[in-house]
């Protein structure tokens, strides 16, 4: 539960900040069109994510015929994460890594590259499918949607402002103008977006560390998740694979992140977090390592 107060929380500041960025620059008109724009552009992606996503890395459908034993793992975790069994998709990628996408429980998908079916023990894959199944219970789609819409509209405010310093004003008026005020305007400009992101990625990294946890509970195994994630930070930086940049925050471990400072704009959490994070949770569970 934790997390999840935390992701509300984090929506909540990113929420605040585009209303004050929004009011200083464009007032409750500028912000209507600036909200209104970003909520189409992320309402379309978000209906149609999950077409969009699994086409982009050539996925296909798994049959029941072709690999029972996975179905039944799914339809398994399914079961005891109370929600319909997700499709099941195979993505040819020799990188071990999966994603789940689509709107919510009912209309859910799991893909897994042809590199993690390979790599990983069948405890270890289940652990991987609890994680994917976490994230459609928890609808992260829909919080990751929401995320975005409110950053884009701060996207779009900041555009507005760009817009009024170089074409809003006559030579009179810049002639008048505060310095004191374009300094402000410059600093918005510049720090505003950066702040949305260090949130909007925050609430990625939130809902990974949930999706970690109510996986792990699905499956009754933190372990095997916990085993199966260094197995995978060690091939995912060895093995490269083309990634979209603006998809890497769907799979369980992104190959785009960096370490240090760069933390903060990473979609995911550090992979010796979560792991640490998986022991205790496995402590309390009572799992042996």
């Amino acid at each position: 539960m934790g997390y999840m107060i935390r992701s509300v929380i984090l929506l909540g500041v990113l929420t605040g900040l585009f209303l004050f960025v929004g009011n200083l620059i464009a007032g409750k008109l500028g912000m209507t069109i600036a909200l209104v724009l970003a909520g189409i552009m992320n309402f379309i992606a978000y209906w149609f994510s999950d077409k969009i996503v699994l086409a982009m890395y050539g996925a296909r459908e798994i049959d029941e015929s072709e690999a029972p034993w996975l179905h039944a793992m799914v339809e398994d975790l399914a079961r005891r994460a109370n929600m319909p069994k997700p499709k099941i998709y195979l993505v040819p990628m020799e990188q071990p890594n999966a994603f789940a996408t689509g709107r919510g429980p009912s209309n859910g998908a799991v893909a897994v590259t042809s590199g993690i079916l390979r790599l990983l023990d069948r405890d270890e894959l289940r652990g991987v499918l609890a994680h994917e199944i976490g994230h459609i219970k928890n609808r992260d789609v829909l919080v990751a949607t929401m995320a975005a819409t409110i950053a884009g509209a701060i996207s779009y405010l900041i555009n507005m402002l760009q817009f009024a310093l170089l074409f809003g004003h006559s030579r009179e008026e810049e002639g008048n103008q505060n310095p004191l005020s374009i300094i402000g305007s410059i600093a918005l400009i510049i720090l505003t977006p950066i702040i949305a992101t260090i949130i909007q990625m925050a609430i990625s990294r939130s809902r990974e560390y949930l999706a970690d946890e109510t996986g792990a509970k699905i499956s009754g195994d933190p372990m095997a998740l916990a085993r199966a994630l260094e197995k995978i930070h060690y091939y995912v930086h060895n093995i490269p694979a083309e990634v979209n940049q603006g998809t890497a925050h769907l799979f369980i471990e992104n190959p785009l992140k960096g370490g240090g400072i760069w933390e903060l704009f990473s979609t995911h959490p550090s992979t010796e977090k979560r792991i640490e994070r998986l022991k205790e949770l496995a402590r309390r569970m009572g799992r042996a390592f």
